[in-house]
């Protein structure tokens, strides 16, 4: 179902670069034996049925993810930026055995329990010439249900979980996705986001791979370079989290012709500013367009696109896929008012990794899923996210969605950025907290920004305490770390 599209593009598209990175380029013929040969590698390393992959966003990781789905094994792509005990846990979690790597990874590596086989010790050149006289073998037979990737959630609030991503899950998320986007063989990638992140490998590996479209990957964000990237590949389409474009409004010497080429620019993984949106659209002519997923979901749930855009929701769900708002009790809410989303369809994992309490907490039996996230639907299936449900903020018995107040804040023209969190108070239960940064060069004091809110918001949910920073704690993924934010207060 997916090896398969791969053997497909090698065979279409036989000239021209496929997939490449600063330092290697391939066509899908290429890609393709480069992809045998990790199979033959990986079979050759170990029997387990799950191989860890820890590799920055390049060919390498590509024919590795390609290799191992190949010799019929569960990928299971190993976070890099998490430290060696986060990973331990993974690894003892997933059962692996083996991890396929780069001495780069080398001193982050050494004491995990597992057998390390770094890509610079195999004999790559050797075995890409022999498969030149080589026959190429037929993809493996799996199912729909069969696990392609187990991949573990990012784990701000509490121990990370595996969430089984099925064959037929991926396969459903790339077609509708590209459905829905409209998205052609000719388009030019830019990939960003890292492939250890279901974002990363469903919208820039696989649907490539099934498009047989090109890639280039950038294994290190930096936000400068990504106008040149952009300029030198003619990028067309490119998937970014919210703070990225942030920090590519921060780069002075950027200009609206640096992103000519860029057809589609979409946001996802936190929520996107409208500061953001504006300022970008108003430099660059580039209109962000917001979107919805998550790693339990393969990743993509929603999408807005030029012909079919809300400004300020995340866009209707993708062809097969169905997301609905329902109260504490599990009833339907009418549309465009609040309640937590869940969504149905062929996209929904098959569940967590030997935890079937946690599984049957969000999985329905009538096959919803439920997102945790606070969302209103109207009528014409426009999703527009208000919060999440576990980290409502309760202020004298009133509900605030941190959501609601950070989106208020955003519109202050000193505020860069703000993150919204409950703060114990005896009297009241809880009192709302912001944390901002600042634009540069602009300045605000606390007095000031709670005054915007004031004239704004509801008297209770105004921050009762607004502490100005220089930066905000971030994950792996770079969403911001409410839970590190409350134990500053």
């Amino acid at each position: 179902m997916l090896v398969e599209s791969l053997l497909a593009a090698a065979d279409r598209a036989p000239k021209g670069a496929a997939i490449a990175d600063p330092t290697r380029s391939m066509d899908y013929p290429g890609l393709l034996a480069f992809s045998d040969v990790m199979r033959r590698q990986i079979e050759s390393a170990t029997t387990n049925p799950h191989v860890g992959i820890m590799l920055p966003s390049t060919v390498a990781f590509g024919a590795t993810f390609f290799g191992a789905l190949w010799a019929r094994r569960t990928v299971v792509p190993l976070n890099f930026l998490l430290q060696p005990s986060e990973l331990a846990a993974v690894i003892a979690d997933s059962g692996l055995d083996t991890i396929f790597t780069t001495k780069f990874f080398e001193s982050q590596v050494a004491a995990l329990p597992a057998k390390k086989i770094f890509l610079e010790d195999l004999p790559l050149k050797r075995e890409m010439i022999l498969e030149k006289v080589r026959s190429t073998p037929p993809p493996p037979k799996v199912s729909p249900d069969d696990i392609a990737i187990l991949l573990y959630t990012s784990g701000t609030s509490g121990i990370p979980k595996g969430v089984c991503q099925t064959y037929g899950n991926l396969r459903h998320d790339v077609d509708a996705s590209i459905e829905k986007a409209r998205l052609q063989s000719h388009h030019r990638f830019l990939g960003v986001l890292p492939l250890f992140h279901s974002f990363g490998i469903t919208a820039m590996l696989l649907v490539p791979v099934v498009l047989g479209a090109s890639v280039y990957y950038v294994p290190r964000f930096h936000p400068a370079g990504i106008f040149d990237t952009i300029r030198e590949q003619k990028s067309s389409v490119t998937m970014l989290i919210a703070s990225m474009y942030s920090a590519m409004l921060r780069a002075k010497q950027a200009v609206a012709a640096d992103l000519a080429s860029i057809e589609f620019a979409i946001s996802g993984g936190e929520a996107l500013p409208m500061a953001v949106h504006a300022a970008f659209k108003e430099r660059f002519q580039v209109d962000i367009l917001q979107g919805y997923g998550m790693t339990e979901a393969a990743p993509v749930v929603s999408l807005n696109m030029p012909w079919a855009h809300k400004l300020g929701s995340v866009g209707q769900p993708i062809p097969g896929v169905e997301a609905r708002s329902f109260d504490d009790a599990g009833n339907p809410v009418a549309a465009g008012h609040d309640g937590e989303l869940w969504i149905r369809g062929p996209i929904v994992m098959k569940g967590y990794y030997k935890k079937d309490a946690e599984t049957q907490a969000v999985l329905t039996s009538d096959g919803w899923y439920k997102t945790g996230d606070m969302a209103s639907v109207d009528a014409d299936g426009y999703i527009t996210i208000t919060g999440r449900k576990k980290e409502m903020i309760i202020v004298g018995g009133e509900n605030v969605y941190p959501r609601e107040v950070e989106s208020v804040l955003d519109q202050h023209p000193a505020v860069a950025e703000s993150a919204v969190v409950g703060q114990v108070d005896p009297s009241r239960g809880e009192v709302v907290a912001a944390f901002v940064t600042l634009q540069e060069g602009k300045t605000a004091t606390d007095i000031e920004l709670r005054d915007f809110c004031r004239d704004r918001l509801a008297g209770y949910k105004i921050p009762r305490r607004v502490v100005i920073a220089a930066d905000l704690p971030r994950g792996p993924t770079g969403k911001i770390l409410k839970r590190k934010l409350k134990e500053l207060l």
